[in-house]
C-alpha cells in the first residue's frame, strides 16, 4: 500500500555476504570509480615507441575517431632489477622503473595526430598481456590493439599479441 511501512520483523535476520566476495567488488568499485567515464568502452592500445607499436597506434587512432571513443594507450613499464649488497646484510631486489613514460607521454602530447580525439596515457608495471587486460577490463574497453612481436625475443619466449588473444576477455586486433 502507497505511504505505509513495512518494516522486517527483528527475528529475521540477513545472511552476511562472505568478506572475501565484498571485498572484491569494493576492489573492483574503487578501481572503476578511478577511470575517467569519458573513456569507458573505448580504445586500449599497447605503446611502446617501437616500430609496430607505431603502427598498432595509428590503427587505433582510426578505430576510436570511427566509434566515437576515446583512446587508451598503455605502456608497461620495464622493471630494472638491481641489487643492492650492504656489507653482511643478504643482497635486496630493487625494482628501478624506467622513465620511458614520461618521454613517451611528451612526444604523445605534441603528436599532431592525437589532436582529434581524446587519450591518456596510462603507466603500468608488470606482465605486458596482464596489464593490458587489466586496463581493458577497468575500463570496459571495446577492443586491444596491439603490434606484433618481431625479432627473436619473440620467438623464443612467444609474442604478447599471441599470449594475449588466447586469455583476453575483448576483442584483440593485432597489427603486422
Amino acid at each position: 500500500m502507497a505511504g505505509h511501512e513495512f518494516s522486517e520483523p527483528a527475528d529475521r535476520k540477513r545472511k552476511p555476504v562472505a568478506d572475501s566476495v565484498s571485498s572484491d567488488l569494493r576492489a573492483v568499485e574503487q578501481t572503476r570509480l578511478a577511470c575517467d567515464p569519458a573513456f569507458r568502452h573505448g580504445v586500449v592500445v599497447g605503446f611502446d615507441g617501437s616500430t609496430s607499436s607505431e603502427r598498432a597506434l595509428a590503427y587505433a587512432i582510426g578505430m576510436a575517431r570511427r566509434s566515437g571513443s576515446g583512446l587508451i594507450i598503455v605502456h608497461v613499464a620495464n622493471r630494472l632489477p638491481t641489487t643492492v649488497w650492504a656489507g653482511c646484510e643478504p643482497p635486496v631486489f630493487v625494482d628501478v622503473p624506467d622513465h620511458r613514460t614520461e618521454v613517451l607521454g611528451l612526444e604523445l602530447a605534441c603528436a599532431d595526430y592525437l589532436t582529434e580525439i581524446p587519450w591518456i596515457l596510462v603507466e603500468r608495471g608488470g606482465d605486458i598481456c596482464h596489464e593490458l587486460e587489466e586496463v581493458g577490463r577497468e575500463y570496459s574497453a571495446d577492443a586491444i590493439v596491439v603490434g606484433s612481436t618481431q625479432g627473436f625475443v619473440g620467438r623464443i619466449f612467444g609474442s604478447v599479441a599471441g599470449r594475449l588473444a588466447k586469455r583476453a576477455q575483448r576483442p584483440v586486433v593485432v597489427i603486422p
